[in-house]
């Protein structure tokens, strides 16, 4: 299907009803979850509890990363009818380089998995009273639900996720409306960056690995290739188009969505001077402030946020096995591995006594250390024109996209530095 010539300067509601563009629908709401996962839920309500709304700026800067970086993978699936996973074992071209890699990447799978599986374990906890123990064995299986829900069909699979996401929505703009923040101060410091103390900078490193995630990085890119019918460059072009308001539509979405977590956390908890330590804490503390329903919804959309991003990992898990190294096997059983790695080691620390919201904030910072091994091959396929042809970044996009890179390395490097001294 060719393009018009005028349809580069149609509105986005015409290119909607004229091109189908719900057609494309899909791939940025399915990454745009892991921004809006547990483990962001435990990185902004720490930084809105105890900094109140001084880091504000961070979250817009990471989910202003976020956005670009994704787009950068969902562009690789479209121009190069390969997932970003599938790049990199050919420029690697070696059974032990690709092996290492392979592991090293079901590091960062591993420690997504914990983030989701903490958050659905500790709404059930929430929400029905289970014990957290009991909790977490039952959190096992809740990506079965999803599944179950959606059959074989994929297209099931992207809108039981956008009703997930549109609860979590709703349920932050109710939090936001019952709290009532101070909207001069959101302003101020969404504009002003504020970073004082190493204490602010472990939160601030926390917020960018629970936004820009590794593994959404990979599963973009497959689902965008998904979506090409042929290989010709009109079609691709068509579906670029689509790809640049999709990522910019959901990932302003999760964006409103982490900074509304943040400053629900400052408006209810830090304004009232309350620290808040755990999830339990933040839980319990809003029945009282604004009522049972602010508590209850609180729960609900972290239970919503568990289900989605569990979803979404479990195809990044997959498309990394499968794309990398090669191998098949049925998702079931990948899915019963990765949680058992999670579950019992998990199970321990709670026994212990170690908080959900505390593993949460320290698995968001590994995922942080991470990064840049998708992150690095995706700036560098981009920019590569012998692989992207006429879709190569631009001179200014590779400056951006090197930009973020420069930043989300730095950080990580002046945190252990910060913390080995």
């Amino acid at each position: 299907m060719r393009l018009s010539k005028n349809n580069s300067k149609l509105s986005l509601v015409q290119i909607i009803r004229k091109n189908g563009y719900l057609q494309f629908f899909g791939p940025a709401i399915i990454t745009s979850v892991a921004y809006m996962d547990p483990g962001n839920f435990g990185t902004d309500i720490s930084g809105g509890a105890t900094y109140e709304y001084k880091l504000i700026w961070v979250v817009w800067l990471a989910n202003l990363m976020a956005m670009l970086l994704q787009y950068l993978s969902g562009k690789i699936g479209i121009a190069t009818g390969k997932s970003l996973a599938a790049l990199v074992k050919e420029k690697l071209n070696s059974h032990w380089k690709i092996i290492t890699y392979w592991l090293a990447s079901e590091a960062f799978a591993v420690a997504t998995d914990l983030a989701e599986f903490l958050g659905v374990a500790s709404a059930l906890y929430l929400l029905f009273n289970i014990p957290l123990i009991i909790a977490a064995w039952i959190a096992a299986f809740d990506v079965i639900i999803i599944f179950l829900i959606a059959g074989k069909k994929f297209r099931h699979i992207e809108m039981a996720i956008t009703s997930l996401v549109s609860v979590i929505g709703l349920g932050y703009i109710y939090e936001i409306l019952i709290t009532k923040p101070d909207y001069y101060s959101i302003i101020y410091h969404s504009l002003i960056p504020t970073l004082t103390s190493r204490d602010q900078l472990f939160i601030v490193v926390g917020v960018i690995g629970a936004t820009v995630m590794p593994h959404a990085l990979v599963v973009h890119s497959w689902l965008t290739k998904n979506k090409l019918v042929s290989n010709e460059n009109t079609e691709k072009q068509k579906l670029l188009k689509y790809h640049t308001y999709d990522t910019i539509l959901n990932f302003t979405l999760a964006g409103l969505v982490n900074v509304a977590i943040m400053v629900m956390a400052a408006a209810a908890f830090y304004r009232n001077g309350i620290h808040v330590a755990t999830i339990d804490d933040a839980y319990l503390t809003l029945a009282p402030l604004f009522g049972v329903v602010a508590s209850q919804v609180f729960a609900i959309t972290l239970l919503a946020s568990g289900l989605s991003s569990s979803t979404t990992g479990v195809l990044a898990g997959q498309v990394i096995l499968e794309d990398l190294v090669g191998t098949k096997i049925n998702p079931w059983i990948r899915r019963i591995i990765v949680r058992i790695i999670n579950v019992i080691p998990t199970s321990i620390a709670i026994t212990l006594g170690y908080d959900p919201l505390s593993l949460l904030v320290y698995s968001q910072v590994i995922l942080s250390m991470l990064i840049p091994l998708p992150l690095i091959p995706l700036v560098y396929f981009t920019s590569n024109k012998k692989i992207m042809g006429q879709f190569v970044n631009s001179k200014f996009t590779t400056i951006l996209a090197l930009m973020s890179t420069i930043i989300i390395i730095s950080l990580n490097i002046y945190l252990l530095y910060e913390f080995i001294i």
